[in-house]
């Protein structure tokens, strides 16, 4: 892999990381389209560039991370739950994760080795352009604006749908997932945004410890400047499809981003079926 693919793979990352169309199935998909062969250090940077897209959240929402307010329900509680609930925020992302550490451990192999169907992810992009089209229907309107403990677990678990189908997306499962338990579309998406961090920062970490366990640090020492350039472009870029989602979703429904998840998954199908050879990564 090269500079110039490098920094395609980041954009990719950064426009499709917090948007409703799964980024990992872009990500297979623009490298299948480049030729780019899955080495170990490939699939090490499309989840290590994942810090740059995390960075920008931290960046965005910074007075969110650094808020240690006591919640207006525990004002009156006694000293020791008051400042447990200082560190609210944090402890609502430690439960929304909890899910996805469990079921990461248990079928890490087996996630593995559907990551690169290029087929199964085009199919589950069309399914999730479909619950797209449909989730305002499907889901009453929500108009919770916080968060409680249960919702973050349940949101958690939303979230494992897309460890188990790639190409359905992290960002439209817990979306759905928030808005499924009342929460407003922007606070649904809000939170998602929040859940990414830990959740992202996790698997570049448990990647680390992957390439530490097996000896071969040295291939992330070689090349530190794709590793540098992907996360700076990553993010760059996510910083401004944050700001453009949150924007879009206060005013519009999903239905636009599944309309564009049908039409690319349908397209690669379709080129599959054809005889183009987009499988790469079996």
């Amino acid at each position: 892999m090269d500079y110039i693919q490098a920094i395609v793979l980041a954009i990719v990352e950064g426009l499709t990381e917090f948007l409703p169309v799964s980024s990992t199935g872009h990500m297979v998909i623009a490298q299948a389209l480049m030729g780019i062969e899955s080495t170990d250090f490939v699939k090490a940077f499309t989840v290590m560039i994942q810090l740059g897209a995390i960075l920008s959240v931290v960046v965005l929402y910074f007075r969110e991370f650094l808020r240690f307010e006591v919640p207006a329900d525990l004002r009156d509680a006694p000293g020791f739950r008051r400042l447990l609930g200082r560190f609210r925020f944090y402890w609502l992302l430690a439960v929304g994760i909890i899910p996805a550490v469990v079921l990461g451990l248990l079928f890490d192999d087996w996630v593995d080795s559907v990551l690169g169907e290029v087929w199964i992810i085009a199919l589950n992009l069309v399914i999730g352009g479909v619950i797209m089209l449909f989730i305002d229907n499907w889901v009453k309107r929500g108009e919770k604006k916080i968060v409680r403990y249960k919702d973050s677990f349940i949101i958690g678990l939303f979230q494992c749908i897309a460890m188990f189908l790639p190409g359905m997306s992290r960002s439209m499962s817990t979306i759905v997932g928030g808005m499924a338990v009342g929460l407003k579309r922007e606070t649904a998406a809000e939170f998602s945004f929040f859940l990414a961090v830990p959740t992202m920062a996790g698997a570049t970490v448990y990647e680390l410890l992957k390439f530490m366990k097996s000896g071969d640090l040295h291939i992330l020492a070689d090349n530190w400047g794709l590793l540098l350039a992907g996360n700076a472009v990553a993010f760059v870029v996510a910083l401004l499809a944050i700001k453009y989602f949150i924007g879009y979703v206060r005013k519009h429904s999903f239905r636009a981003f599944g309309v564009y998840r049908i039409i690319v998954g349908g397209v690669i199908l379709l080129m599959m079926a054809s005889g183009v050879n987009l499988a790469l990564f079996q």
